[in-house]
């Protein structure tokens, strides 16, 4: 007696959220995933999708996952170990190991059960998990679940990992990173990587979610880019961003996949993916080996939209990709930039901790290879003029709060991961 309610309690906490510039709301899009969308009801340019090579309202993708629910049904019915493993997840497997050139692949139902899946199965108590500090929440996520203990790594810092693999000892060591970083748009340093888990017997596991079908030779990602195909253990992806889908995937070798099949609980105990999102993967796939120029536009337009930012003065920081971030710093200016941009028919999603660290809130942009060059030029300008007129202090994209000092965390060998992560 005499606590808050329940009730009372979060909806103080959501009054906390709205104070400080984190409060979040589901917005409408009309119609299917373009360059250009119908936004709460208004046209707008759409540049926040993740349907990178613009096949999620492919005619061909639609046709074929229409197809799919005429034949096998909306739904799998049950896990892949009960009842719900049918030729077409087989079929779409087969065809993404030999797309990524591997013995195996197993599919799961998202990203985020596959990262969360994969580390918890394979770090086990007295393993030691080293991730990337920009690495994705699923990632995170799957560090907290697994039994290891986790250090957490400056970002794309090679000579800060190999600290924390001497630290390691020889003990069972499992290095995680995203190949393509999805807030910032840089690429990990994975040649100094691999160099490294070899020289200290560790396997290493790389989230391609970004990269697969948007860099690399066919689409094949920054694995295959790098020529590591053969040194990288454990390879994910998903089929909800390049591919225009749904679901995700592991390709590693095959004793490997028959263990996550076995002890991958994110596997074991969910629905298997519906027929209609497999089928429209493997036709995405499809399209991709057929149109590889698709992967040449993607990376042509996050060039004009880097460049375009540039003529007026604003830079992206690390980004090398279609990702092009535009740090704010304030999450209420980035939200009032993000606003303001949508006044004028521009959908640049404001991102706020705790996806990206405290003081880097964002713009974040993400090209379509669909979208055409004049597009991208004129939201530049836009974009700009938006966070000009907010008076936000745009910067390049910075892995850490510049007060942070460099080096506290290497007196704290195995950190917990942070809250923000």
């Amino acid at each position: 007696m005499g606590g808050l309610d329940p009730m009372d309690e979060i909806a103080e906490q959501l009054a906390d959220l709205r104070e400080r510039g984190l409060y979040r709301k589901l917005r409408l899009i009309s119609g299917p995933q373009g360059p250009r969308v119908l936004l709460d009801g208004k046209p707008v340019l759409l540049l926040c999708s993740n349907n990178y090579l613009g096949l999620a309202d492919h005619p061909r993708v639609r046709e074929a996952a229409a197809d799919a629910a005429m034949r096998w049904g909306a739904g799998a019915g049950a896990s892949r170990l009960v009842s719900g493993n049918m030729t077409v997840h087989r079929r779409l497997e087969e065809q993404l190991a030999a797309f990524k050139r591997s013995h195996a692949c197993v599919l799961f139902g998202s990203g985020y059960l596959a990262n969360t899946g994969t580390i918890a199965a394979l770090a086990g108590e007295g393993d030691v998990v080293l991730s990337d500090a920009l690495n994705h929440a699923s990632i995170v996520d799957g560090c907290r679940l697994a039994r290891a203990q986790t250090f957490v790594y400056d970002h794309a810092d090679p000579e800060h990992l190999e600290w924390g693999l001497r630290e390691a000892n020889g003990r069972g060591s499992l290095i995680v990173t995203d190949s393509v970083f999805s807030m910032d748009g840089d690429i990990a340093p994975l040649e100094e990587i691999v160099e490294l888990a070899q020289r200290y017997d560790a396997r290493v596991m790389v989230d391609e979610a970004h990269a697969t079908g948007c860099m690399g030779p066919g689409g094949a990602g920054a694995v295959a880019d790098a020529g590591l195909e053969d040194e990288v253990d454990i390879r994910v992806g998903t089929l909800g961003k390049a591919l225009g889908s749904y679901g995700a995937y592991v390709c590693c070798d095959s004793v490997l996949a028959e263990f996550l099949v076995n002890r991958a609980r994110t596997l074991i105990f969910s629905t298997a993916l519906p027929p209609p999102a497999v089928a429209g993967a493997l036709v995405a796939l499809e399209i991709l080996r057929e149109q590889p120029e698709r992967v040449d536009r993607l990376q042509r337009n996050g060039q004009v939209l880097r460049d375009a930012l540039d003529d007026h003065g604003v830079t992206a920081g690390a980004s090398e990709t279609h990702i092009v971030p535009l740090v704010v710093g304030d999450a209420h200016d980035a939200m009032d930039a993000c606003e303001r941009a949508l006044a004028r028919g521009i959908f640049a999603q404001a991102i706020r901790p705790p996806t990206v660290p405290d003081g880097s809130s964002r713009l974040r942009l993400a090209v379509m290879a669909s979208h055409t060059r004049s597009e991208l030029r004129s939201a530049a300008g836009v974009l700009v003029n938006a966070l000009r007129t907010t008076g936000a202090r745009t910067a390049a994209a910075s892995h850490e709060p510049e007060s942070a000092p460099a080096s506290p965390r290497r007196a704290k060998v195995y950190d917990h991961l942070a809250e923000a992560a």
